[in-house]
């Protein structure tokens, strides 16, 4: 890549591509004057009768959870059941989750297609997953084991029936649990029949429905065949949806409560028996079965814009079998933030630079009043007491809650120059060009041949991190396509702008992000509407 003006530099994509995707982490729910009514009504009569109602049966269903795994020891539990207490704590489960889901309104499950037994495939995947009603769908497939949070087993009557289910519990807190549950997933799912089958909810947390989130690959490392199980809410009004932005737990199941017949269909879609090479690699596997349950195979690209390879003859869909005809994007969330894909960049919906604005401000903070002093290309590491002389920051709160906002090394330090940048974009007195000079000289490295400054891998990816929450990884990748035109591995200042604020779709990102217009604009596709620099609308944290 040569070292010229921003006009030498071709966009990534200047050609355009396909209709965005929706964004599937907002759901917005416009009711008319009649609905309105029509909800007051009902929600004051008949939603507090059924929500009373469905709690007294969740309650009724612990005696039967107990009675199952009363008096076994945790050896015995890592066997299944058997005998009399599956005979008679199963089936008094299953009826009693059927009447709790029939009074909160779901008076018919509509069921299409064949549950495969438990040899033809061991593991369920069902998709989307759009609402804590979404268990409704352990009904028809018999009370399958499912995954779940350890932090689960402490929730009254939930904990009780993940011991029932012999659930597999993944702790967040403990970087040994997922190498144990890979184990534990492995071990069921090839057991030949001895254990029931294992659901999934790939996508890992909820979305609108709209598109399907990017699968992880933790249903697809036993590399067994799987069998894609499709829910939808075929009602009139969407009241189901519970997304990331979005109505909130209580008026989610106020307002289905509140509807006179609420129905879900759930279909099972033919075995999908992996390939070779798919067994091998559980990502292209995942990323294979999310496209067949999309049934949209423009959609499922790669960075590169081409599509995912799928095995040649592992899926055969019968004429009775539909896919959910919406997008299978690469959306995802990390961490607890939801990641959207704007052309080849994984961006943060909402960085964590608008939140850290916020707590600065919340302690009477301007950022442009803070003497940043970084060095440009030097790193100096700071402390959480450093940090707070040099922000002048006094409240214990405000500084730990500022700090943790910054990547810690080993020594819990951070880098300075992250700092700078941060408190410079939310300063709001610079210029976009300004803004990505100062990045590059905090960031860019000397050349170990020849004259000038690079910006490298690791400082690309911390300025994209830092301005517009792209993970690492992501910011990485792009960094190298950048780069691979030209004799060098990192970006001159010329390129860097080029691509910041110069390029079609991404430029518009930056300004989006780091400029927003105070009044609604078209803005980038997929991207997030903001209102200005770390003031954004609250928004509920929600993860499986």
């Amino acid at each position: 890549m040569s070292q010229g003006s921003p006009g030498d530099w071709a966009p990534l994509d200047p050609t355009p591509g396909p209709p965005a995707p929706p964004n599937p982490f907002v759901h917005e729910l416009h009711l008319s004057r009649l609905q309105r009514v029509k909800f007051c009504l009902l929600g004051a009569l008949l939603a507090p009768i059924r929500v009373l109602l469905a709690f007294i049966v969740l309650f009724l269903l612990w005696p039967f959870a107990w009675l199952q795994v009363a008096g076994l020891t945790e050896e015995q539990l890592q066997e299944p059941i058997t005998g009399w207490r599956k005979t008679v704590c199963h089936n008094g489960v299953l009826g009693l989750s059927r009447l709790l889901f029939f009074l909160l309104g779901f008076l018919r499950i509509r069921v299409r297609g064949q549950r495969a037994s438990r040899l033809q495939a061991p593991v369920l995947v069902a998709a989307p997953h759009s609402t804590f009603f979404d268990p409704i769908v352990l009904l028809p497939c018999d009370l399958p084991k499912v995954v779940s949070r350890a932090e689960n087993l402490s929730v009254p009557v939930i904990g009780a029936l993940l011991r029932f289910n012999q659930a597999i519990l993944v702790s967040r807190h403990d970087p040994a649990s997922r190498r144990r549950v890979v184990e534990e997933v492995r071990r069921r799912a090839t057991s030949g029949g001895k254990w029931p089958q294992v659901l999934f909810f790939p996508e890992g947390t909820c979305s609108n429905k709209k598109a399907l989130l990017k699968f992880k690959p933790g249903a697809f490392i036993a590399g067994v065949p799987v069998q894609p199980v499709l829910i939808r809410y075929p009602n009139s009004l969407d009241t189901t949806s519970w997304a990331w932005r979005g109505p909130g737990v209580l008026k989610v199941l106020w307002l289905t409560a509140s509807q006179p017949c609420s129905i879900v269909d759930v279909e099972f879609l033919p075995v999908y028996h992996p390939s070779p090479e798919e067994s091998r690699n559980p990502t292209l596997y995942a990323n294979n079965v999310q496209r067949v349950m999309a049934h949209s195979p423009d959609s499922v690209m790669n960075p590169q814009k081409t599509l995912l390879p799928c095995s040649p003859t592992p899926f055969h869909r019968s004429s009775s079998c539909r896919a959910l005809g919406i997008p299978a994007t690469e959306c995802e969330f990390v961490g607890s933030l939801p990641v959207i894909v704007v052309g080849r960049l994984k961006v943060s919906l909402e960085p964590q630079l608008w939140e850290l604005g916020k707590v600065l401000r919340k302690a009477g903070l301007s950022p442009g009043r803070v003497d940043a002093g970084a060095e440009p290309g030097r790193s100096r590491m700071i402390s959480q007491e450093e940090f707070a002389r040099q922000l002048q920051l006094s409240d214990p709160q405000t500084v730990a809650g500022a700090f943790s906002y910054f990547q810690q090394d080993a020594q819990g330090l951070v880098d300075f120059r992250d700092v700078a940048l941060a408190l410079a974009a939310l300063d709001g007195g610079r210029s976009l060009d300004e803004l990505t000079r100062l990045a590059f000289e905090l960031f860019a490295e000397e050349q170990a041949e020849g004259p000038g400054r690079l910006l490298y891998r690791h400082g690309f990816s911390t300025i994209l991190h830092l301005l517009l929450g792209s993970p690492r990884p992501a910011a990485a990748t792009l960094h190298a396509e950048l780069c691979q035109a030209g004799p060098h591995q990192g970006l001159s200042l010329c390129q860097f702008q080029a691509f910041s604020l110069h390029d079609p779709l991404h430029g518009k990102l930056f300004s989006t992000y780091l400029r927003p217009s105070p009044k609604p604009q078209a803005s980038v596709p997929g991207s997030p509407m903001a209102l200005a620099n770390g003031t954004v609308p609250a928004s509920k944290q929600k993860g499986d």
